[in-house]
């Protein structure tokens, strides 16, 4: 399964394996499932991972990044999202999604309302990691 991560979910699974974002983190690190970005996100990340508050190791952030690399896709020209979203920086992972054909996974749905998505499917950390079960059964 291909999965487009908010930066939000790759810093909480980071900061602790318990529970659903850990868990899906842990699942893209051991390339059990495919992450999908671009340029943009990819900095995004780079940039968030690297902010002190969060503590990471520069060594850590550094195998981090170079996982999503290996196991990830990087979408090389997402076409430029149409329908304006509250927050503008959160419109490429709409369109990487829907240009990967991947879900994407947030801690802030409000961010992504439902006439703004695009038939791109948008899930909690949780309904994901629910969604992920069911397919396995």
């Amino acid at each position: 399964m291909r999965v487009v991560l908010d930066t939000n979910i790759l810093v909480s699974g980071l900061l602790s394996a318990v529970g659903p974002p850990g868990w899906i983190v842990e699942a893209v690190l051991a390339g059990d499932l495919e992450i999908a970005f671009d340029g943009a996100i990819r900095q995004e990340y780079e940039e968030v991972l690297r902010r002190s508050e969060f503590g990471f190791a520069p060594a850590r952030v550094d195998d981090v990044l170079t996982a999503l690399d290996q196991f990830g896709l990087n979408v090389a020209a997402a076409p430029p999202w149409p329908a304006p979203l509250p927050d503008r920086d959160d419109e490429s992972l709409l369109a990487v999604a829907l240009a990967s054909s991947s879900v994407l996974v947030t801690g802030n749905l409000r961010h992504f309302p439902l006439r703004a998505r695009g038939g791109v499917t948008v899930l909690s950390p949780r309904e994901f990691v629910d969604r992920l079960r069911l397919s396995k059964r």
